[in-house]
């Protein structure tokens, strides 16, 4: 028996459900350990505009309060925060179970504003055209990599997982490192869907490959 892992490219790419004793129907929350009540309402209400919509206590420690936020989808990203924890802005350590970012989607006609808001009324960001999707990053105010991203189609959200899916068989095909405007464009024309390509500004890849 060979110890031998496989790689990644080892395994199929499909938006077909796998062959498993279960499946999952959606996210419904996230969870993260937090700074304070304050700290955290500003970044992720006043700053991003995620309606605060549950506070209870920790139900497993209730020296802590649970504050929970709508994405914008009814998807919910939680905190456990306490008044005695300051925040460090610092950019946090990654390691094998860390959370590297968290991703969430912005409307693609808002874009530029919010650009300009993260700019004006935060600590910046960065942008970069990743080829199917538009992204700004920034950090939260404990460090942690906060990404907003537009798809660049109006692909409805039943169908991504084909589209990105048939986008892999076709990037594979071109021998292209990355998944490209291109082999989106492509899946589309395959699949038969005629969606709106939203106008957004030209940007660097920021890949490193």
């Amino acid at each position: 028996m060979s110890n031998q892992r496989r790689s990644a490219d080892d395994f199929e790419i499909t938006a077909d459900l796998p062959d498993s004793p279960m499946h999952t129907t959606g996210t419904d929350h996230i969870t993260l350990i937090g700074s304070n009540t304050e700290d955290t309402i500003e970044f992720y209400r006043d700053i991003l505009g995620m309606p605060l919509v549950l506070r209870q206590p920790n139900l497993d420690d209730p020296s802590q309060t649970h504050l929970f936020f709508d994405t914008g989808d009814g998807r919910i990203v939680t905190f456990f925060v306490n008044e005695d924890r300051d925040s460090d802005p610092r950019p946090q350590r990654t390691g094998l179970g860390a959370v590297h970012h968290l991703s969430f989607s912005i409307d693609p006609e808002e874009f530029v504003e919010i650009r300009e808001t993260l700019n004006e009324e935060w600590r910046g960001c960065n942008e970069f055209d990743r080829g199917i999707f538009h992204s700004l990053y920034t950090q939260d105010h404990n460090g942690l990599v906060i990404e907003l991203s537009t798809d660049k189609w109006a692909i409805p959200d039943d169908r991504r997982g084909e589209v990105l899916a048939t986008a892999q068989r076709i990037r594979e095909e071109d021998g292209a490192d990355f998944a490209e405007e291109r082999h989106i464009e492509q899946a589309l024309d395959e699949l038969g869907m005629d969606v709106e390509k939203y106008d957004l500004p030209d940007a660097d890849t920021g890949s490193g490959v």
